[in-house]
Parts: structure tokens; C-alpha cells; sequence
């Protein structure tokens, strides 16, 4: 099968992705924004988990991250990534793996995520995208996990829908103990995925029937030095 050139972002962070690989978005985009706000990244040891094209892992090296490691469950995923620091000559390595994996490279200074979250019905599911009934069957256990993939001092990035419960994230993150906050807010229009789940999403009542558009948040989480 010969791979089809897809190049995204902005000139400096333009990446290749194999078919079937997410392609950077708004969520993409607003995260990464985050990350440079949030600065903290030079020298650091940073995860990219979900990576898709590897686009956040190079977003942190081009910061000036000592070293870069991404993950993804996909292997197409994992290609792209390679490729994409491979030709930028950028200290990321990009490995197959889920959360198990993930925490046996750690601790990491920085995490960054923008995991698969949109609520589903079960039928015609993604990986992509698709997060379960409530889309956080990756965001939960990512959550429930940063405490141990953060350095004392560190802290994570994750970038999710409001359908997904902000403040189900928000409590989650503190009852682990870490500083929680939204640091980026975005409402755009319902993309292809979202405007074919308008049923679902309104019979569950986690959108207003009629609604046409979604905020998108990035969540902080900070591990104290010191426990209090």
C-alpha cells in the first residue's frame, strides 16, 4: 500500500500522517497553544500520549524539551510519528503502547494528551475518537495515572470536550491530589464526527438539542513538590 502525503498546521509544525491517523484540529491546535503559554518545557522530559501524528511531540521539541516520548496504540500512528521527528532531526521517540507502557518510561516533567473523547453509542466506534459511553474510558485512567507519570514539580496538559465533564476532570485530578484548573477555552461548530452523533449526544442529555457547536477545554494538572 503506498501512503498518502497529509501535511497540517502551520508552516513550522506542517506534519505527514499515514490514512487513518487523526489529524491535528482545533483541539490540536488549542493544546499546543496551552503548552507554549504554559512555558516550562525547555529541558524537560515530556509524554505525548495518544500522539496521532506525533504534532504535540514535535510542538514540545521545537519548545526545547530535552526529550520527547509519544505513544500510541496504532501503529500507523507510531509511523507518522517517526516520520515526523525523524525529518525535523528532533529527540522524540515515538513507541506503540497504551498507559501500561507509557508508565514504565516515566516520570515525565510534562504530559501532554489529547486522548480519543467523544461519547458514543457503541456502534460503528473509532479509536480515533471514540471514548465510550461518556468518552472517558481513556481520560479516566489517564487521570487516575498522573500522579505516578509526573515529577514532583511537573504537570500535565489534556485537551477534551465539554460533553466529556469538565468538572468530572477537574474533580477527578484533585482527588489525586494535583492542582487543577481550565487554562484554554475554544467553541467551535460540530466537526464530521460530532454532527453524526447529534442523536446520541441530545437523547443523553449531554448536549442541548439543537446545538450545533462544542467548547473545547485544555485542563493543567500540577504535581506539588511536596505533599501538603
Amino acid at each position: 500500500m503506498t501512503a498518502s502525503l497529509a501535511l497540517d498546521g502551520s508552516d513550522s509544525t506542517r506534519v505527514w500522517r499515514l490514512p487513518g491517523v487523526y489529524r491535528p484540529q482545533e483541539d490540536s491546535y488549542l493544546l499546543a497553544g496551552a503548552l507554549a503559554d504554559a512555558g516550562g518545557t525547555k529541558g524537560a522530559k515530556v509524554l505525548d500520549f495518544c500522539t496521532g501524528t506525533g504534532f504535540l511531540a514535535v510542538n514540545a521539541a521545537m519548545l526545547g524539551a530535552s526529550s520527547v516520548t509519544a505513544f500510541d496504540i496504532n501503529p500507523r500512528a507510531v509511523f507518522s510519528a517517526r516520520v515526523n521527528a525523524w525529518s525535523r532531526r528532533l529527540p522524540i521517540r515515538a513507541r506503540q503502547g497504551g498507559l501500561d507502557e507509557a508508565l514504565r518510561h516515566g516520570p515525565f516533567d510534562v504530559v501532554l494528551s489529547n486522548p480519543p473523547y467523544v461519547p458514543c453509542d457503541g456502534e460503528n466506534r473509532d479509536p480515533r475518537w471514540d471514548a465510550g459511553a461518556d468518552g472517558r474510558c481513556v481520560l479516566d485512567p489517564l487521570c487516575d495515572s498522573l500522579p505516578t507519570l509526573l515529577t514532583p514539580g511537573g504537570f500535565a496538559l489534556i485537551v477534551h470536550s465539554e460533553f466529556t465533564g469538565v468538572e468530572a476532570t477537574l474533580s477527578r485530578l484533585r482527588d489525586a491530589d494535583l492542582k487543577a484548573s481550565v487554562v484554554a477555552r475554544s467553541r467551535i461548530p460540530f466537526g464530521p464526527v460530532l454532527r453524526s452523533r447529534t442523536d446520541y449526544l441530545y437523547s443523553s442529555q449531554m448536549a442541548e438539542p439543537g446545538a450545533l457547536t462544542e467548547e473545547v477545554v485544555v485542563v493543567r494538572a500540577d504535581r506539588p513538590r511536596t505533599r501538603s
